[in-house]
């Protein structure tokens, strides 16, 4: 048996054609879906990045405990068990968050690793040249942003236009690199067992860089739009602009569509199809000025960053070419996986095997909730979903870990002298574990409580008053954060009776 997953970042499953959009050309995405169970209740779980993929490797929420950060001593990883039961598990990526501080732990779980660097502000290309006041289309790609550095999304945007200098043409760019990879791992061991490849790409998060032949698709190659990289911020910018920017990302999609077709390729190549599970999957969508939004992390969870795109191929029951409603998650991937290769699921792992999902769409949970650390948690039951708003949005929060590191640094001093040794939970095995009250980051995303008809409002414009509902949604909620034992604060910042 062998397992490949190809993983995008901020891919939005209402633009690919399978789900329903027409106007991007998406024809691999259209094969897959052909060849594949193609899931229409796909939510994440835990939110940005590195929660993300701490889910995908133990197979539980987060977000209730922890923010940002690395896999911890107490934590199963899938991954790690695939490669102590004899299962090869290599990773080819381009996402540097890996080889950052808040996620160094997560990349040596595997057998074998590869990461390309250069994407976004990945501390790569050196230069010590002094900055101009702005870049001209003239000193790199002509689609590359050349506003002034005041008006950039942030200082590290320098960074990335030293990156992009050795990103030209298409087979230079990390994307390419990433998939050459895994690509190359599959043909030299596409004669072996017992192996499990995870493509991991970067893309389509922003900033919005592509190759020429697929910006030539949306953009007039003599009347360009350099801007390629919007802000985690309201919108402010006017309809040609945002028009301008979807085009972008539309561009960037379609590079996603052909990286995934040399896959498609090689399956059909070497007759794969016949034992070989194939995951395609997104850690979460991004607002492309819907709701008045750019990005994620500091708005609320919309469907356009929650409700995600997820495809499997499972070669035992060869179901394809079908629709599924079960509702899913991130944290079911891990223990389908290893389901798949006949090793036990750990006890902590809450996520659930989608075997008989695939094969009979039998249903794999009632509700799934999702959230941010320290903001809003939303509860949805694939029809409704239900925002809960944080009471006190001005007290800090807690973070409890062993591994005490943000994203690029670790906990400051002073973070670090608020610390306790506490008493852990029944996931940390035993250990005691580093209570750390620390500042929320999107606390206050709303104001109030929010409800959402998906089947009256799919874009979740006109929020509904249905007492009973409610009810039943808090209710759920209430009993979730049971079954994560969600620490005594956590109910008393959202207002609710701790069971």
């Amino acid at each position: 048996m062998r397992a490949i997953m190809i993983m995008y970042d901020s891919l939005r499953r209402d633009i690919l054609s399978c789900y329903g959009e027409t106007a991007i050309r998406m024809p691999n995405f259209e094969r897959l879906a052909k060849h594949t169970v193609t899931f229409d209740n796909s939510y994440v779980c835990s939110l940005p990045c590195m929660p993300a993929r701490r889910e995908l490797h133990t197979g539980r929420p987060n977000f209730l405990h922890r923010s940002w950060g690395p896999i911890e001593p107490f934590d199963d990883s899938m991954p790690e068990i695939l490669k102590k039961a004899g299962i090869h598990t290599h990773l080819t990526t381009d996402h540097y968050h890996y080889l950052q501080d808040g996620g160094a732990t997560y990349h040596n779980r595997y057998s074998t690793w590869e990461c390309f660097r250069g994407q976004e502000t990945d501390t790569w290309v050196g230069n010590c040249a002094e900055r101009p006041t702005e870049y001209s289309p003239q000193l790199l790609n002509h689609h590359v942003q050349s506003e002034p550095l005041k008006t950039m999304r942030k200082k590290g945007g320098w960074q990335n236009m030293d990156n992009r200098m050795l990103h030209r043409g298409e087979e230079n760019y990390p994307q390419s690199h990433t998939f050459d990879n895994g690509i190359d791992f599959i043909t030299r061991n596409v004669s072996y067992d017992n192996w499990f490849v995870q493509i991991e790409t970067f893309d389509p998060h922003e900033p919005f860089d592509s190759p020429d032949n697929y910006l030539s698709h949306w953009f007039d190659p003599d009347n360009t739009f350099e801007k390629d990289w919007p802000p985690y911020a309201q919108v402010t910018e006017d309809a040609k602009t945002i028009e301008n920017m979807r085009k972008k990302y539309y561009s960037l999609v379609e590079f996603c569509d052909k990286s995934l077709g040399r896959v498609l390729y090689i399956m059909d190549k070497y007759n794969m199809w016949k034992d070989t599970m194939l995951i395609v999957n997104t850690d979460h969508g991004f607002s492309l000025a819907e709701h008045n939004w750019w990005g994620k992390s500091t708005m609320p969870e919309y469907n356009e960053i929650a409700h995600t795109p997820f495809f499997l191929w499972d070669p035992r029951s060869r179901v394809s070419g079908v629709h599924r409603k079960a509702l899913v998650q991130t944290i079911d991937i891990a223990p389908t996986l290893l389901d798949f290769f006949q090793i036990p699921i750990p006890k902590d792992m809450l996520g659930k095997s989608l075997k008989y999902a695939v094969e009979a769409d039998e249903e794999v949970r009632e509700f799934g909730m999702f959230g941010i650390h320290g903001g809003p948690i939303n509860i949805t039951d694939g029809r409704y979903v239900y925002m809960r708003a944080v009471r006190t949005p001005d007290t800090k929060v807690d973070e409890y870990t062993l591994m005490p590191t943000h994203m690029t640094m670790p906990f400051s001093v002073t973070e670090m002298q608020g610390a306790e040794l506490t008493e852990g939970f029944t996931f940390t095995k035993g250990c005691k574990v580093l209570r750390i009250p620390v500042t929320p980051r999107g606390a206050d995303k709303i104001d109030k409580d929010l409800l959402f008809d998906l089947e009256m409002d799919s874009k979740q414009e006109n929020p509904v008053e249905l007492p009973e509902i409610e009810r039943r949604m808090t209710k759920a909620l209430t009993l979730l954060l049971k079954d994560n034992e969600a620490p005594s604060a956590v109910y008393k910042r959202f207002g609710l009776l701790q069971p």
